[in-house]
């Protein structure tokens, strides 16, 4: 039951189907051949068509531009035309050949109108059944993830591993350069505070997780120095402001760093996020040291950000991946 309600294929063929058998319900003993059983299946399609749409293309004046007036003057428009069309096609060709056909009453304008408009109630009111409990079963398992990552993020905060390196390079440097040590304090600052800020929030302002990931590459290239060459390039459309769930890209970033570099080798991490047109393009290369290949997967930290990506962009997004014996990459695509 629950793939019925959550795959859209099974759910309009479930609900094509059972609409037609209550349909025709209380006259399946009429049917005396299939010439008849057609015309009725020509009969419940127009139903159906109309329903559809009123569903496809007048609904969403009512549910998304909450245009009310012209939803239901648009509604009775279609609605008088449909039962026009019915009427002519039922007493010019259906009724001629059907077991629908009982009594003079139906040929009239006014009992296609009641047909069409109960037909409409019962197909929109199942459809509507369906997507509320889709619905809410998704927004369950978007406030269940969102608690889990919340809780992730607060027990564990940045990668233990990087904080402690970041710390002893801050004193490092702190010995030869002691000006330097307030200024990376503060981006350690930044990012601790963003991680708290962001754990509760759905989405947040797409240039405020690109100043979040600018810093966390900055901190990684001071700690990295020489060994790793590191390139960063990030461009976007002027004047329009989007939004993307937090702490989403910077799992692709940080497993750059955490997987692609080494202290006996150089190394190399090339990061694009590129926004054109409302998609967000990110792209990840780095170099997979020789000491960590028989280690490597693609898979590590990325469990968690693509059940995110499910949840929160279905059919909106694109992840690939291309793991060679020296370098991995990543290409994400996502319509914002």
């Amino acid at each position: 039951m629950r793939k019925v309600l959550e795959n859209k294929i099974i759910q309009e063929t479930f609900l094509l189907v059972f609409s037609f058998i209550l349909f025709t319900l209380n006259d399946w003993i009429l049917i005396l051949s299939w010439k008849g059983f057609f015309m009725g299946v020509i009969y419940f399609l127009i139903l159906y068509i109309h329903a559809q749409v009123n569903r496809f293309f007048l609904l969403p004046l009512l549910l998304k531009k909450n245009k009310a007036i012209l939803y239901a003057l648009s509604s009775i428009a279609i609605l008088l035309v449909f039962a026009l069309v019915l009427k002519e096609i039922t007493e010019n060709f259906i009724y001629k050949n059907c077991f629908l056909y009982k009594s003079i009453a139906q040929k009239t304008f006014h009992y296609q109108l009641g047909v069409l408009l109960g037909s409409l109630i019962c197909i929109l009111g199942s459809i509507q059944f369906i997507e509320f409990y889709r619905f809410q079963r998704l927004k369950t398992r978007r406030e269940l993830l969102s608690n889990q990552t919340q809780l992730s993020n607060l027990k564990k905060q940045l990668n233990p591993h990087f904080l402690f390196n970041t710390l002893n390079t801050i004193h490092g440097i702190s010995l030869k350069f002691p000006e330097r040590t307030s200024e990376l304090i503060i981006k350690v600052s930044q990012l601790l505070r963003y991680q708290m800020e962001s754990s509760d929030r759905e989405f947040v302002s797409i240039d405020d997780e690109i100043d979040f990931i600018s810093s966390y590459i900055e901190l990684e290239r001071e700690r990295l120095g020489y060994r790793t060459k590191i390139d960063f390039d990030f461009q976007r459309e002027e004047g329009i402001k989007y939004q993307i769930a937090p702490m989403l890209l910077i799992t692709f970033v940080e497993n750059a760093f955490k997987h692609g570099t080494c202290s006996i080798e150089d190394c190399y991490v090339a990061i694009s996020i590129r926004i054109e047109q409302g998609n967000l393009y990110l792209h990840v290369r780095n170099s997979v040291p020789v000491k960590k290949r028989n280690v490597f997967s693609a898979k590590i930290g990325l469990e968690n950000t693509i059940a995110r990506l499910k949840l929160l962009y279905p059919n909106r997004y694109q992840l690939n991946t291309n793991a060679s014996k020296e370098e991995f990459e990543v290409s994400l695509v996502i319509n914002l």
